[in-house]
């Protein structure tokens, strides 16, 4: 089964990010989780790595309400400094929300790789991991 060097998650919740990190641990699937807790904190994060791959996340899960740079207005900026990034990020859109413009939004956005509404299961977690 094929295994992810880094993901992060970027997610206001704590208690999600904590559930997701000792969930995904346990599978041995993922070598690096990363936690940002808004849309900022992670534009800072690839701002000042842009240039280092291996401090890169392989993969993203996102979630879209958060304070300061929500994942809409994260994933606005991103686009633009996707060019300077040296690896080809995954991003997936984890949210409570079930509203079909927030999932066609999502869909219609080049970058996102899905849209997944929360929770999501350990059986859909390796799906994505086998993509």
């Amino acid at each position: 089964m094929k295994t992810i060097n880094t993901l992060a998650i970027i997610d206001d919740d704590d208690i999600y990010q904590y559930g997701v990190k000792r969930t995904l641990s346990a599978t041995q699937l993922v070598h690096n989780i990363i936690t940002f807790s808004d849309g900022q904190e992670a534009l800072d994060f690839f701002a000042a790595n842009f240039d280092n791959a291996e401090a890169l996340p392989d993969l993203v899960f996102l979630d879209l309400n958060m304070p300061i740079v929500d994942g809409w207005q994260f994933l606005e900026r991103y686009v633009t400094l996707k060019e300077k990034i040296k690896k080809n990020v995954a991003i997936y859109v984890t949210s409570s929300s079930k509203n079909p413009d927030d999932l066609l939004k999502a869909r219609n956005i080049e970058e996102v790789c899905d849209y997944i509404v929360k929770p999501f299961t350990l059986e859909r977690f390796r799906e994505i991991i086998e993509r």
